[in-house]
């Protein structure tokens, strides 16, 4: 029974529209856009420890093919961006089936290229065909799940995701050593096509009723096309410090492989499986963590509820992991060497993922939260703004840590780090005049 002391116990009207789908069916929902989700990082992830072999089998230098991976995210940016607002028109089912072919014909493309141009460009079509994984995923959680159980359910996304991260590098450089990059890709297209088949036949739309924009249209046509501005979205803009991951990630095969003699691509890749098992571990806490945070702040308030208490979550991770752990790592690698340097650096590794998560799995979710209506959108929104940040930095790491070394690098991404949380400081403290500033339709208890 509700009562006085346990206000979150009482139930809104709005909440009835969570209940069109049983538990069992969630879950397996969630199950399938999370495995889709889980493809998207592969896409991503592979190629990174398959940089050296395609750059020696094309005869270009190993930091001109790491364009393909600055590529690679702004294709991230720009399709989640298009992605986003049309599943907010059509429906989520609609543009998880249209992005996958982008994907298959990408792959294929990528698999086949003989020069930088044409890797370039089918590692762009590759990238736009799954950049709305994240988004749609993270929108249909939003249309499945009610505010006091969406975080626990967005971390369980992730975790899921997650694996793709941890094991995609080990599985990319073991292709790249002992079978053939393009073999690979041929794969990944193999493997769109089978989750294309399988999101036709078993995934429901999950767009609360009424809600779609087509659905609001006076008269339409059977084919109706409309054009909607993907750039819409980019209200949301902010960038935490997710993108000091990238430091850690993408000069892999430059700073502790060469540190410790390590040249062979499979291990190179599975030195990333640390700091996977560490976003898993951090998306599964962090998820659950913020549901927590939010119920004890709504009772501290009797009931009220502050969107920005979700945020409070990622205090430990932003501050303390984070910056810690790509300082830490940078010192290592730059002073101590051998097996000692090495098992550190993994243990770096591991905490900068769990450190990343526990700040990622909560801001997804308070975009959520913030823009129930928007959940793709405002999602998209973020991580396009990652994406551009990251499509930029990433290309200069390698010639960063060539001019002033991999400590100063790593000491310069943590400094940014602290800054991405002291952003999200600023909005906790001022969250509520920030809405009010500018209301572009935040959502309140009633409709979240």
């Amino acid at each position: 029974m509700a009562s006085e002391e346990s206000p979150m116990l009482v139930r809104t009207p709005h909440e009835a529209v969570y209940d069109r789908f049983t538990l069992h069916q969630k879950r397996w929902i969630l199950s399938h856009v999370s495995f889709v989700g889980l493809l998207a990082m592969f896409v991503q992830v592979t190629f990174v420890p398959s940089i050296p072999r395609i750059a020696k089998d094309l005869d270009l230098t190993d930091a001109v093919v790491s364009l393909a991976f600055s590529i690679s995210i702004f294709a991230s940016a720009i399709g989640s961006l298009i992605w986003a607002p049309y599943s907010s028109f059509y429906g989520r089912r609609k543009i998880y089936l249209w992005g996958m072919p982008f994907l298959c014909i990408g792959s294929c493309g990528v698999a086949l290229s003989a020069s930088l141009q044409s890797l370039l460009f089918w590692r762009f079509v590759q990238m736009f065909g799954c950049s709305g994984a994240l988004s749609l995923g993270i929108g249909v959680i939003g249309d499945l799940y009610k505010l006091e159980e969406r975080g626990t359910a967005i971390g369980a996304f992730f975790s899921i995701t997650l694996i793709g991260y941890t094991v995609a590098p080990f599985v990319g450089g073991a292709a790249t050593q002992y079978w053939s990059w393009r073999n690979l890709h041929y794969s990944i297209g193999a493997w769109g096509l089978l989750e294309m088949l399988f999101i036709y036949l078993s995934l429901p739309e999950t767009s609360h009723p009424g809600t779609l924009g087509i659905d609001k249209l006076s008269s339409r046509r059977s084919t109706h096309i409309v054009w909607i501005n993907p750039l819409s979205t980019l209200w949301l803009l902010r960038s935490p410090n997710l993108f000091a991951v990238v430091i850690l990630v993408v000069p892999m095969a430059y700073t502790i492989g060469v540190q410790y003699g390590i040249t062979n691509e499979a291990i190179i890749g599975a030195l990333v499986l640390p700091n996977g098992l560490g976003s898993l571990t951090g998306a599964l806490i962090a998820g659950r963590l913020s549901d927590t945070v939010i119920r004890r702040w709504r009772e501290k308030r009797r009931g009220a509820w502050c969107p920005e208490d979700r945020l409070r979550a990622t205090w430990i991770g932003g501050l303390i992991i984070v910056p810690l752990s790509i300082g830490a790592s940078g010192l290592i690698t730059t002073y101590i060497g051998g097996p000692i340097g090495l098992a550190l650096n993994i243990l770096c590794l591991y905490a900068n993922g769990v450190g990343v998560d526990s700040v990622t799995s909560p801001v997804n979710s308070y975009n959520v939260d913030v823009v129930h209506s928007r959940s793709a959108e405002a999602t998209a929104a973020c991580i396009a703004s990652w994406s551009l940040i990251l499509s930029a930095t990433s290309s200069l790491i390698v010639p960063s840590i060539e001019r002033i070394g991999v400590a100063w690098t790593n000491i310069i991404a943590a400094v940014f780090a602290v800054i991405g949380q002291g952003i999200i400081f600023l909005t906790i403290r001022y969250g509520d005049r920030m809405r009010a500033s500018i209301d572009v339709g935040f959502s309140t208890i009633e409709n979240s």
